[in-house]
């Protein structure tokens, strides 16, 4: 497909502007003025128009296929959602506005708030991060600032081997030391190994239940038992919670701090960096520390009209972390979240988890004839495979990846967790049918036996893209973005 300044023609426009209407009070100083004309496309608006809508069409989403990225929860949300959210009288809100003319969207945060509480049976939800990565950031600034009060110098951030990558980059950020704890064979916590690490020292054990190999720590009552002996702080990284929504309440696993993921698990489309929610629910004892502003809600009473809530957003909280973002929270993301849990409801939450179980062990029974499963056992809403097998044959988990956008499905997350060796990371969410399920398997089983009977075709995939297979290092090694020399 050409670029559009490829397809540029001398003289079309796209556009009529008109006549200036205000007059030129003073010319600008020179130094500011350009030396020469920018060289943009000049197309007609048709040119325009057909020339990015076909480029949009190039692009892979969730409305062409199926997108099984694990730990990324890429699922088909609710597009009723995206008509919530630009209802004029919460699109065309301002920041800055003044509290008693934003009463609806502080009602639904309030509320949203606790819908949260209630689902993980924590105290308290603040929803000013914005991000998971975000959140984990924030919530060990409240652990930090927990222990600071208490007068107890704890150093240390104990973190599994399968975590996500940003459990230890948001210690060092909060200035805590990370400290890695094993798996033991079966994917889980070595509960000798954290024994042995938990100490006087130690703030805080960062979980993901299920953890990033799509596995529930069946342990974990004796885990939280170990951390809470050393008076440590256990918490819930919400990455994965669409895998008990409804069924538990993270508060009766033992925890003390959790993060939700709203654009992972409650219904706002997910990637590309934003946008997200990540709010944080604590127990009552950190209560005080989580940041501000926090939304109050205050019953007034008027003799002339029935008995009213009022809210406010109040930072009369001392030993608060402060705030953590310029206003409050992604609100689209929270509207989202917000419409999604009203219209499932308790028991429509349970079934997205119940279906998301069922989908990931029906498709991983299936494919682990055909490509190694490292650890065994039924799985949550994800599970790992390896291509060793494949590898061994010379093709590899990039080579699996990419044969597969031959066959019209994005690649699953490859790579990831590391303690799995060319690994493939799979979650089919809870929104795919049985067909859908059962083509992106057929495909994986194509795959398999292409790298046994002719892997060349696996090896210079993918052939039916807009684009072939890239020199990625290439790219990153000698990047050039001025490409209309």
């Amino acid at each position: 497909m050409k670029l559009s300044f490829e397809l540029s023609k001398k003289g079309r426009k796209a556009y009529s502007l008109p006549p200036l209407d205000v007059p030129l009070t003073e010319e600008l100083p020179k130094e500011y003025l350009r030396k020469s004309l920018p060289r943009l496309p000049e197309l007609s608006e048709p040119d325009v128009i057909r020339h990015f809508t076909n480029l949009s069409g190039l692009n892979y989403h969730i409305e062409r296929g199926m997108y099984p990225l694990g730990s990324c929860t890429m699922k088909y949300n609710p597009k009723i959602n995206e008509e919530f959210v630009r209802l004029s009288g919460l699109a065309n809100l301002h920041p800055l506005q003044p509290e008693e003319t934003v009463q609806g969207a502080l009602t639904i945060l309030y509320e949203l708030q606790n819908y949260l509480a209630e689902i993980s049976g924590m105290d308290e939800v603040s929803l000013q991060p914005v991000a998971g990565a975000h959140s984990e950031l924030a919530s060990l600034l409240i652990v930090r600032k927990y222990f600071d009060k208490k007068g107890e110098n704890r150093t240390k951030i104990l973190v599994p081997d399968s975590s996500h990558g940003t459990n230890p980059a948001s210690s060092v950020l909060a200035g805590f030391k990370p400290v890695e704890v094993k798996s033991d064979a079966r994917g889980l916590i070595e509960l000798k190994a954290l024994s042995e690490l938990m100490d006087k020292e130690v703030a805080c054990v960062m979980l993901t239940v299920p953890n990033t190999l799509g596995l529930f720590e069946q342990q974990i009552e004796e885990i939280a038992r170990i951390v809470h002996q050393s008076g440590g702080i256990l918490y819930l990284d919400g990455a994965n919670l669409n895998a008990f929504l409804g069924i538990v309440k993270s508060r009766d696993l033992g925890f003390d701090m959790i993060h939700f993921n709203l654009h992972k698990t409650f219904g706002t489309p997910h990637g590309a960096g934003g946008p997200g929610g990540g709010g944080i629910g604590i127990v009552q004892e950190l209560s005080p520390f989580l940041p501000v502003p926090r939304i109050v809600k205050t019953p007034t009473t008027d003799n002339r009209q029935p008995i009213t809530d009022s809210y406010e957003l109040s930072y009369d909280f001392p030993d608060s972390i402060g705030r953590v973002h310029g206003f409050y929270g992604n609100f689209g993301v929270c509207v989202k979240a917000y419409a999604y849990i009203r219209m499932l409801g308790a028991q429509g939450m349970r079934e997205v988890s119940e279906n998301a179980i069922l989908n990931a062990n029906y498709l991983m029974s299936e494919l682990k004839k055909y490509y190694e499963l490292p650890y065994k056992g039924p799985c949550m809403h994800e599970f790992v495979l390896s291509g060793d097998r494949q590898a061994k044959l010379g093709v590899k988990t990039l080579d699996i990846a990419k044969r597969l956008l031959d066959y019209g499905f994005h690649p699953p997350t490859i790579y990831f967790p590391l303690i799995v060796h060319e690994a493939l990371m799979i979650e089919p969410t809870e929104t795919e049918s049985i067909e859908t399920l059962n083509e992106f398997r057929d495909a994986m089983i194509k795959i398999d036996e292409e790298a046994r009977t002719n892997p060349e075709i696996v090896k210079s995939a993918p052939h039916n893209t807009p684009v072939r297979r890239l020199d990625e290092a290439r790219a990153a090694k000698e990047l050039d973005v001025n490409f209309y020399k």
